[in-house]
């Protein structure tokens, strides 16, 4: 049927429909442009972080070397960060193997009963 044979009421629904429809698409349009704006905001404080704790560590060392020669104190401060690293490294293994269960206890006890209906049914066909 033509739209100039439609009735005004139908033609009304369906642009109230579609302009409802193309705000929403509207809408979440926008709302992805923002999430990637953000995320790309939080990766550029990501690198900026970065460069604020290399400055840090040669704050460090440049204190460091007023009581000990550079290179010394440069390698002082990298063994200071490698045991710090070394102690969240161990931290965060003790934390994963208290949060992972040692033996898939489902699937454990699935197979568990799998047998045990299989040998019920081998006991019956013995029978």
């Amino acid at each position: 049927m033509a739209d100039s044979h439609r009735p005004v009421g139908e033609l009304m629904s369906e642009l109230s429909e579609q302009t409802t429809r193309l705000v929403h698409q509207e809408l979440e349009l926008a709302r992805l442009e923002l999430a990637e704006i953000g995320a790309g905001m939080f990766g550029g404080a990501g690198i900026v972080g970065l460069y604020a704790v290399g400055a840090l560590t040669a704050c460090f060392i440049l204190a460091l070397a007023t009581a000990v020669t550079g290179w010394l104190a440069a390698l002082i401060v990298a063994a200071v960060y490698a045991g710090v690293a070394g102690g969240l490294a161990l931290s965060g293994k003790a934390k994963v193997q208290q949060a992972v269960p040692p033996l898939p206890e489902q699937a454990t006890e699935s197979v568990k009963e799998d047998v045990q209906w299989t040998r019920a049914r081998a006991k019956q066909a013995r029978s």
